[in-house]
């Protein structure tokens, strides 16, 4: 059995890798033959210690990702989110890979939306508002400006002092040269050409007045029944995109839909598979009109785990 640690792992990633196996298990999430079973939604001891089971399986490759949160880590110096990522050798049934994949998993989730936004924000896209100011949320900021020309980050955050340092944390991920000012969450919506949500909120974190015609929202903090983080009038005037409609109509972020819009959900492997949507430019093929609101919801699916480790592999076997 092959074992990847963290630091391994962490060492490998990018954001060109993750982009790159993001885009690739979107499509094959609407391929023939291509399998992704329910989410298990778990917790441990403490119910306030929780964590999910996501598993799927292709023609080529099956396997699974386990991610835990558990929130009272940063008192023992340890992050509140982990991921195991196990590859099954399909011959014989047994885990032939397993990938400790905590960064790994914030490249992955960030890569996710990056890609939606390849085919549905403006291609003139220059402002980008972000609700959120932890880890994952960095990661959004820089995977967005690495496929949009984003000028400037708004930050909404209920700590402030998170935001001091924005910058100079995306700069050590390639996203140089960027404005990032704190801001309300009126004055970032009402300003953004992208806004993207990384909370765990329960309930809508802007007024959905407050977004102007043309604007592409990507929100990935639902993943549990509950979550929410967009108000729901948005979604009955936007043109909704995610990962797995099945998935985003019961944990996602569209489980706050209506039922007709609800039904009129679009999987972003199906406007990916025109062969559109690459960095820096592949087009806007899923967006209307420039004046269109399009809103891509990223409850997570398993293949993003495993078209990353294979990756991930490839890279680490190169270096031998």
């Amino acid at each position: 059995m092959r074992f990847i640690s963290e630091e391994e792992s962490a060492a490998l990633v990018d954001h060109a890798m993750a982009f790159d196996a993001a885009r690739e298990a979107l499509i094959a999430a609407v391929a023939p033959g291509t399998t992704l079973f329910p989410a298990v939604l778990g917790h441990g001891s403490e119910p306030t210690n929780r964590f999910s089971i996501k598993s799927g399986a292709t023609a080529d490759y099956a396997g699974l990702k386990v991610g835990s949160f558990w929130p009272g880590n940063p008192d023992r110096g340890l992050p509140r989110h982990n991921s195991v990522i196990l590859l099954f050798d399909q011959d014989v049934g047994r885990v032939d890979t397993v990938i400790e994949a905590g960064r790994v998993n914030a490249y992955r989730t960030a890569a996710a939306d990056a890609v939606a936004a390849s085919v549905l924000a403006r291609p003139d896209s220059a402002v980008l508002a972000v609700f959120g100011a932890g880890n994952q949320a960095e990661f959004e900021a820089a995977a967005l400006a690495r496929v949009l020309p984003i000028r400037t980050v708004l930050v909404v955050a209920r700590d402030a002092t998170k935001v001091a340092g924005f910058a100079e944390r995306l700069a050590g991920q390639g996203a140089s040269g960027l404005d990032v000012r704190a801001v309300s969450p009126q004055e970032a919506c009402e300003a953004a050409d992208v806004i993207v949500t990384a909370t765990p909120a329960r309930a809508p974190l802007f007024e959905a007045a407050w977004v102007r015609p043309g604007t592409h929202v990507a929100a990935m903090g639902a993943d549990a029944r509950g979550k929410q983080e967009l108000p729901p009038a948005l979604l009955e005037r936007a043109a909704l995109f995610c990962d797995l409609p099945e998935q985003s109509r019961t944990i996602g972020e569209f489980q706050h839909a209506s039922a007709q819009a609800q039904g009129g959900l679009t999987a972003i492997g199906d406007v990916l598979r025109g062969g559109q949507g690459g960095e820096k430019g592949g087009g806007n093929r899923g967006r209307a009109s420039a004046e269109a609101i399009t809103v891509f919801d990223s409850s997570g699916i398993a293949l993003q785990d495993l078209t990353i480790a294979r990756a991930i592999l490839a890279k680490a076997d190169a270096r031998l």
